[in-house]
């Protein structure tokens, strides 16, 4: 009965492994720069994602079906900061419109509650999008500062720290 609803949630569930794993590898790479609000930032939105799959997974499950667990995409291999924050923002901007899109299908099919979930996911995917925006307009009006302020407070913070015995 429920057919079309498991397979969109199980679409969702690829896009947000997907997402999960690209935001993981960001967030290492952004770590290891010494960026750590940036490297923060992509490590709360991958654990955002995370609970998105629970969500979707739990639908599935009550509705009968069975969970995919398979990424929709290979994890693309980016260093570059700025690069990193435009390929966020374009996966949240493609889940937002897909998921919208989802929503109004499982509607149709008389199915309210997966529908809740989707509108659900386009406002989480919305929020993420606006703070990659933020952070690619924090970079155009800081310019290279804006990153060198981020290693700057971890070496800050480092040299803090007692030195272990």
């Amino acid at each position: 009965m429920h057919e079309k609803s498991i397979e969109l949630l199980n679409k969702a569930i690829a896009d947000e492994l997907s997402a999960v794993h690209q935001y993981m590898y960001f967030h290492f790479h952004c770590d290891d720069q010494g960026y750590d609000l940036l490297a923060g930032l992509f490590k709360k939105t991958a654990i955002d994602e995370m609970i998105h799959v629970e969500v979707a997974a739990e639908r599935i499950l009550f509705l009968g079906g069975d969970v995919e667990m398979k990424p929709a995409e290979q994890t693309e291999k980016i260093r570059d900061v700025r690069k990193m924050l435009e390929r966020a923002a374009t996966m949240e901007h493609e889940s937002a419109k897909e998921y919208n899109e989802w929503a109004n299908e499982c509607s149709a099919n008389a199915d309210s509650a997966s529908k809740r979930i989707f509108e659900d996911l386009v406002a989480d995917e919305e929020r993420h999008y606006d703070q990659f925006q933020t952070e690619m307009e924090n970079m155009d009006k800081f310019g290279e500062n804006y990153l060198a302020l981020q290693s700057i407070e971890r070496s800050k913070s480092v040299a803090a720290k007692p030195a272990a015995k």
